[in-house]
């Protein structure tokens, strides 16, 4: 199943692809709302007459309270081409290295990004697999991580990265608002058994700039979330975003970052296509 929120006649509501159109889920305000159901409250929830799909605007289909939950360098061919763009000795680390992202970049599918060309001239792509999680857990083993999944998406933590290197962390450079586009949908769990039997590509006006299987994640998905939950409670609606293949642009020979109407589009085999296009503001120019 393929879970979207979406814009119809002026108002936002949570819905169900079927087909050629949405058909609306009733009796929840959102899919935020949805997700927090059990499993069985879940399955009897009506869904109305499909609404056309044409005649709908889809937007992010989930917008968690809780900042986003982001893994760092959890493929081995990124971890690579970062220590070698930094001068850096690669060094492997022993868990997952964990940020967040504010709740308030969250961007929907097809949204146009708009970024200040005054506060950063270095935006750059991150396409990612994303987990929502759909059970309230804590300290949840490896062996039973992906039984509290709801489902899967596409991500991509767009980070201006020359905020992050003067802020000496992560979380300002990538927190701008409209770097995390989301969607388009959220497939369900049953439909993905193996998160780690995907491909997950970006294109840049057309051009490949990044394609890895997730099999080459250093950390699973099971295992990030076992790592995340320890000591500390997930709940329904909670986005993990579970790290970029390499080819970002900073660490291309030479560095290439976005620039004004340039379109991203990431695909994600089993889930979709999210694509969005930026709009990067002139500097102005010194009197």
């Amino acid at each position: 199943m393929r879970y979207v929120t979406f814009e119809h006649a002026g108002r936002v509501r949570p819905g169900l692809l079927a087909g050629d159109g949405v058909e609306p889920l009733l009796g929840c305000a959102s899919l935020l709302d949805f997700v927090g159901l059990d499993a069985e409250a879940r399955a009897v929830v009506l869904r109305e007459a499909p609404l056309p799909l044409a005649d709908v605007r889809l937007l992010a289909p989930l917008r968690p309270h809780k900042n986003v939950f982001c893994v760092g360098r959890n493929y081995l061919g990124h971890a690579e081409e970062v220590a070698k763009a930094r001068g850096i000795e690669l060094k492997l680390p022993p868990v997952p290295t964990f940020f967040t992202k504010a709740p308030t970049s969250i961007a929907d599918p097809g949204q146009v990004l708009h970024f200040s060309g005054e506060l950063s001239v270095q935006y750059d792509w991150e396409a990612e697999l994303a987990v929502v999680i759909g059970t309230r857990c804590k300290d949840v083993p490896e062996s039973d991580a992906l039984g509290v999944i709801f489902g899967y998406t596409c991500l991509n933590d767009v980070t201006a990265r020359d905020l992050q290197q003067q802020h000496l962390q992560w979380f300002k450079g990538k927190s701008l608002d409209e770097a995390c586009p989301i969607g388009p949908w959220i497939v369900s769990a049953d439909e993905i058994p193996d998160p780690q039997a995907l491909e997950v590509s970006l294109s840049v006006n057309g051009e490949r700039k990044q394609h890895a299987p997730t099999a080459q994640m250093i950390f699973s998905v099971a295992a990030i979330i076992a790592s995340l939950s320890r000591g500390m409670t997930l709940e329904p609606g909670d986005i993990i975003a579970t790290g970029t293949p390499d080819g970002v642009g900073f660490a291309r020979t030479p560095p290439e970052f976005l620039r004004d109407g340039d379109e991203m589009s990431i695909e994600i085999s089993g889930i979709g296509t999210l694509r969005n296009r930026v709009a990067v503001s002139a500097p102005v120019a010194a009197s």
